[in-house]
């Protein structure tokens, strides 16, 4: 069976690789194709919504989308305005052409929401109603998209799966290691947080970890952070190893970072999650860890039920 994978991949952020690498690894058996901002091998570029993407060869899409057997949007929150409103849009488009094609629509791991345009929902809504499947990472994207009336799987983010079954090895010194992991747009709440956790503590050690560190707007805060906090180090993370491992020595951490604040509780640490709008998805993140690999389960089988249905149809 051949699927194309949509979502938010080749951007430097390794959240969105790591849920990348799951579904290649995870449903081995399928034969991938995945879109993505930088195409490597077995990747095809976005579909073309601006005057720069036109110039890409949009038409490999378009041929993957023509001979595949179904169109899987894989984990993250793809449909969110809360930092663009384009964002919305972009993945509307995606999904429009793949029912062009007449492709089966599939919404794995999504966290829906929230809105803060007509547009951005109601091109979520459109996503949905199309969707042959969907399941959701957390409680509030659930009640979201029944409230559309549509339903739906509860899961939780695959991510989680990965950092509790891992065999890390890891060295603990003991110290008392304040972990920091803002975003490439962290602002003066995220910043006012650092500083009050700082006054009221002593710390052997503070590392600032970079989760996006090619991102220029990700440095940047970085560095500003590094200025405010003389003694921190900035370290760039390259893989769910790196990020578990540095994190698994901390003894405080304050994240802006959905899978930072997710590696964090996944390993049962002392966490502070600073949300970037009221309702976003770091709000229910810890709800939505409440059952664990179980859930991972069941997003999972019914995931590989879905493409059976569409490899073997009635």
């Amino acid at each position: 069976m051949r699927c194309v994978l949509v979502g938010n991949f080749g951007v430097g952020n390794l959240g969105d690789e790591l849920l990348k690498k799951y579904f290649l690894n995870q449903f081995s058996d399928i034969s991938w194709t995945t879109v993505s901002a930088t195409p490597r091998t077995q990747e095809v570029p976005r579909l073309p919504l601006g005057l720069r993407s036109f110039f890409r060869p949009w038409w490999r899409t378009l041929h993957a989308y023509h001979t595949c057997d179904g169109v899987v949007f894989g984990g993250g929150s793809l449909f969110t305005d809360t930092e663009s409103p384009f964002a919305c849009v972009l993945w509307w488009w995606h999904a429009l052409i793949a029912w062009m094609f007449g492709k089966p629509l599939l919404l794995a791991f999504q966290g829906i929401g929230p809105f803060r345009t007509r547009m951005g929902m109601a091109c979520a809504r459109w996503v949905i109603r199309h969707a042959v499947f969907c399941s959701v990472r957390d409680e509030a994207s659930a009640k979201r998209v029944e409230g559309w009336g549509r339903t739906v799987v509860r899961s939780t983010d695959p991510i989680v799966g990965s950092v509790v079954s891992g065999e890390w090895k890891v060295v603990s010194d003991g110290g008392k290691r304040f972990v920091i992991i803002p975003r490439q747009n962290s602002g003066e709440n995220f910043f006012s947080r650092v500083r009050d956790v700082i006054r009221k503590n002593s710390f052997d050690e503070i590392v600032i970890l970079s989760l996006q560190p090619d991102h220029r707007g990700e440095k940047r805060v970085c560095e500003q952070l590094q200025e405010e906090v003389k003694d921190a180090i900035i370290v760039p993370i390259h893989s769910l190893e790196m990020l578990v491992c540095e994190i698994y020595r901390a003894s405080c951490v304050l994240s802006q970072r959905y899978h930072g604040a997710l590696t964090a509780l996944a390993l049962k640490k002392n966490v502070e999650i600073v949300h970037q709008t009221e309702g976003d998805k770091l709000a229910s993140l810890r709800e939505s860890l409440s059952n664990g690999v179980s859930a991972l389960r069941i997003g999972e089988e019914t995931l590989r039920s879905a493409l059976m249905r569409m490899a073997s149809p009635l």
